[in-house]
């Protein structure tokens, strides 16, 4: 064990109120690309950049190439939760995590067994028809072809936040509640680049900030433990 993931450990150990903040490195070691790395979607080649495929407008006005787009690369069905999202749920069954709040839509923070997961910015794991409502799971759109559509002629959108769109109001007031009363922030996997999600660290008041990240962060978070290692690797040793 390094030093920097004892002096986690002790963090840890001392505390009884922590809240997870995570972006898609969380995910990277289940096989889930990120976008931001050097291995990410950013750095792929595709007739539009994906930034632009998973924006609201182009959802509209490419439905096919969005959806090819979003199943090619979105839906991940062989991925299993990773040493991190095991041990994110073994605190919280020790009653000392209070919350994951998550930028991923992948599902795998349940998966492993957390309980309270915030979605920032949606689930892949859900589905509904714009038309009537009705929902369609995982299995519907990854074995779908073309523009999904309902029984009711509906097309059915995932449940997924796309560029240009708003998040969940009453979801960021919970992440935002959480983070404000924890005696512990972990952020991990994020680059910390997208808005307003990376905004909520902010309302984090307390003195144990932790920085789990393989590369550097937008924000200049001032943490009080900055570990660099993969975080699978790091959580697994605490």
């Amino acid at each position: 064990m390094t030093d920097s993931t004892a002096k986690l450990k002790e963090l840890v150990d001392g505390s009884d109120n922590i809240v997870f903040f995570g972006g898609a490195g969380v995910s990277t070691e289940s096989g889930i690309p990120d976008f931001r790395s050097i291995d990410g979607l950013y750095h792929q080649q595709y007739d539009y950049p994906p930034e632009t495929i998973l924006s609201h407008t182009f959802y509209e006005r490419k439905p096919e190439e969005f959806f090819r787009f979003y199943r090619a690369k979105l839906l991940a069905p062989d991925a299993k939760p990773n040493a991190a999202h095991r041990k994110l749920a073994q605190l919280e069954q020790e009653g000392k995590l209070k919350a994951v709040i998550t930028q991923n839509i992948d599902g795998l923070h349940q998966a492993a067994g957390s309980r309270e997961v915030l979605e920032l910015h949606g689930s892949v794991h859900r589905n509904y028809c714009e038309s009537c409502g009705k929902s369609y799971d995982f299995d519907f759109m990854l074995h779908g072809q073309g523009i999904p559509r309902c029984t009711c002629g509906g097309r059915i959108k995932p449940d997924v936040v796309l560029y240009e769109e708003p998040l969940d109001n009453r979801t960021m007031e919970r992440a935002l509640q959480f983070i404000a009363n924890a005696d512990m922030l972990i952020i991990g996997g994020t680059s910390l680049n997208v808005y307003p999600a990376a905004g909520l660290i902010h309302y984090y008041s307390g003195r144990k900030l932790v920085l789990i990240n393989k590369s550097a962060v937008a924000a200049d978070l001032n943490a009080d433990l900055v570990i660099t290692d993969p975080i699978g690797q790091t959580l697994s040793q605490i």
